[in-house]
């Protein structure tokens, strides 16, 4: 797939994205009152710096979008009341994108280059949908993968946005899973995840 002839799964960003903050939103809710010291998949990050990382995630595109309701008050926040804010915060944003007008045809400059809302939404649900599997792993919550459908259309387009030289700094190297591996288990294995049922854990 190339950027000029993006597939149904980069025309509908929207969707992907609201289907991705559905999947965050469920793994919020595996989160309990001591869990904030876990470990994470991502580096040197424990669960709460890592709440702090996707509340500035979703404030980004809550600005896309042109709604501006929320500062970025999170690494002010206790630990106790990160988690609550990150829920309402992913809430706000699945209302402005879903109920925006004409949400999928706006164009604004990111990088010093015009990029439509479609785009940055698709970009979006991959970023939300992979670190919610981050958040239900450090919860122990192996029973919450990102759903099969969602997992197999953002690893599609993952080619697109995880490129190699935009790979070093941000995602670790692609770890190799089985062929029988699930769409699921080979995202987040390509942005440098060990998948649980992968690896035997």
């Amino acid at each position: 797939m190339t950027s000029t002839e993006p597939d149904a799964a980069l025309t509908g960003g929207v969707s992907l994205l609201e289907r991705a903050i559905t999947y965050l939103l469920g793994s919020l809710h595996r989160i309990g009152p001591d869990d904030m010291s876990r470990p994470t998949p991502c580096g040197r990050w424990d669960l709460c710096a890592l709440l702090v990382h996707v509340s500035d995630s979703l404030l980004t595109l809550q600005e896309a979008i042109g709604d501006r309701s929320f500062s970025s008050r999170t690494r002010h926040e206790p630990p106790a009341t990160i988690t609550q804010l990150v829920r309402t915060q992913a809430t706000s944003l699945l209302g402005a994108w879903v109920q925006a007008p004409g949400s999928a045809d706006l164009v604004y400059v990111a990088g010093g280059r015009p990029v439509t809302a479609t785009l940055v939404a698709a970009t979006g649900a991959l970023e939300l949908a992979v670190h919610g599997w981050d958040i239900a792993q450090a919860c122990g919550a192996a029973d919450h993968p990102i759903p099969a459908l969602l997992a197999d259309e953002l690893l599609e387009l993952s080619a697109l946005f995880v490129t190699a030289a935009e790979r070093p700094g941000q995602f670790a190297p692609p770890v190799l899973v089985p062929p029988a591996a699930g769409p699921a288990d080979r995202l987040v294995a390509f942005l440098g995840r060990v998948p649980l049922v992968s690896s035997g854990r």
